[in-house]
């Protein structure tokens, strides 16, 4: 029986439970930038971009992206602060693929992170294709010290998705680079999920959630597949190549993939956010953060689902 008591009334475990256990009270991540490209941009062994991301890798403080570290940590920790009513930080390397820049100035960015008083840690995204024996070492040194974690951003485990999407990677890859985080690092791990997809089944979602279960991580985001403006997708879409999933589909793809979701893994949310609000082409219900994970929320709840509700089963 899945024990929900300290959930604070959501279907599912929310990460701030754990931020809360491990450090004492309320923690959030300050987004910061020190990547300015990505293995896909790169054009590395052929690759190209992947079809959903935008000019600024995901960012959510575009308009900061170039600052210099201590100015990117200093504004947004403000904005977070403000917003969130919390002390305590995580100083989170968002932008691009943050493992794909140099070792040294990664190892600049912590040390320059860490010095502040009110940072508890440090959350660095990646890619399972950027996982060097020297990243995978550093992060060890640093978690021996302070808190370290990894969000690998894997997207889906379906080769024929990942290739539509122009990933660049495989899904054995991706459990392969997860595998060797954990064994090889021993930091707290995460990975992304995008739900969406135009061959997305039920029986596939099903699968993801087992196969998350099955790995070493210890949270998930989740994100809807959405078009912004200068990415392939939105050529697509106007072409009529790709539709997005409303919001009762994709409420259904979480409910589903929440009920048989380990309880035991944390979520950091169920549902992405067009921060720009002039990019986002489709969508709509993406435009407003609060109106549509309120929705996902009362879907989910409507259909009696709940993480972990048929976990095992």
């Amino acid at each position: 029986m899945t024990d929900r008591t300290s959930w604070a009334g959501k279907p599912y475990h929310p990460i701030s439970l754990d931020y809360h256990q491990r450090f004492g009270s309320k923690v959030v991540k300050v987004p910061v930038s020190i990547a300015d490209t990505c293995p896909n941009r790169m054009g590395l062994k052929g690759m190209q971009t992947c079809i959903f991301c935008d000019e600024h890798g995901s960012f959510a403080y575009a308009e900061s992206q170039g600052l210099d570290l201590a100015k990117q940590i200093e504004e947004h920790r403000t904005k977070v602060a403000s917003r969130f009513n919390a002390a305590k930080f995580l100083i989170y390397f968002q932008a691009y693929t943050t493992t794909f820049t140099a070792l040294g100035k990664l190892r600049q960015g912590f040390d320059l992170a860490l010095g502040y008083d009110d940072v508890v840690g440090v959350v660095v995204g990646t890619r399972p294709d950027c996982l060097s024996d020297a990243v995978l070492r550093t992060w060890k040194e640093y978690s021996e010290k302070t808190f370290v974690a990894v969000e690998v951003g894997v997207q889906s485990f379906d080769d024929d998705q990942l290739t539509w999407m122009r990933r660049g990677h495989t899904g054995a890859q991706a459990i392969k680079g997860i595998e060797r985080i954990a064994a090889e690092a021993g930091v707290d791990t995460g990975l992304h999920l995008i739900f969406g997809w135009p061959t997305e089944t039920d029986k596939q979602v099903i699968e993801t959630a087992r196969l998350c279960n099955s790995l070493p991580i210890t949270n998930v985001k989740l994100h809807n597949l959405h078009v912004l403006e200068k990415t392939p997708l939105a050529d697509m879409y106007r072409s009529g190549e790709f539709i997005p999933a409303d919001l009762d589909l994709y409420s259904e793809r979480v409910a589903l993939f929440l009920d048989h979701l380990d309880p035991r893994i944390a979520v950091h949310r169920l549902v992405a956010l067009s921060s720009r609000w002039d990019e986002l082409i489709a969508p709509e219900w993406v435009r407003h953060k609060m109106k549509s994970w309120q929705g996902v929320i009362d879907r989910v709840n409507a259909r009696g689902a709940y993480q972990g509700r048929l976990f095992g089963v």
